[in-house]
């Protein structure tokens, strides 16, 4: 398995990995495993990977089998649910530390393929992508829908995220978690 940071070579290969698990497209027998609820284009993951450098990819040859998204709060503020976090930063802080636009990210979206979920590859693309962002911020943040159970538990159990808030929004409920991006999790 190879870990790197997407070229604009490996866009085709991951949005058909994300078609397979997103809320939209997903088969209806997987959701209960974990799903992606954002749909993205070709020119999102192109400016994510020009302007960002934030699509992390596992690969086997040609095939993109997992994938994490990591960006700015700046990237992802033409999202309104993105925007509601911005706006909520200076009410937050984490161990101690304020929270701002300019001490923290937004990691995620997160996705790999079921036949490799319970494997190594989960923190393998986790610590990679979060060592990438270490390099720029402090503090990663991202946030889980509660009715995506399996990803709660992996977040927390196995890569050891944090919960800062439960908040809610566009009538769904979240769990707003997160790390210090030079430490890594212990997860419990």
């Amino acid at each position: 398995m190879e870990y790197k940071i997407a070229t604009l070579d490996d866009i085709e290969a991951t949005l058909k990995l994300h078609a397979k698990y997103q809320i939209d497209s997903i088969a209806e027998v997987d959701k209960k495993d974990g799903f992606v609820t954002t749909a993205f284009t070709t020119e999102e993951l192109t400016a994510l990977i020009t302007q960002e450098q934030g699509l992390f990819i596992a690969k086997e040859g040609d095939e993109v089998l997992a994938y994490v998204m990591a960006a700015s709060w700046e990237f992802w503020s033409k999202w309104e649910m993105f925007r509601h976090m911005i706006a909520d930063l200076p009410n937050l802080n984490y161990n101690g530390t304020q929270l701002s636009t300019e001490n923290s990210y937004q990691y995620g979206h997160i996705c790999i393929d079921k036949s490799l979920r319970g494997t190594e590859v989960l923190p393998n693309i986790f610590n990679f992508a979060r060592k990438q962002m270490s390099q720029r911020y402090p503090i990663l943040i991202t946030f889980v829908n509660q009715i995506n159970p399996r990803s709660y538990a992996a977040h927390t159990r196995k890569l050891g995220l944090d919960v800062i808030q439960e908040f809610g929004f566009n009538g769904n409920r979240y769990w707003e978690l997160g790390c210090f991006t030079s430490i890594t999790p212990t997860a419990s």
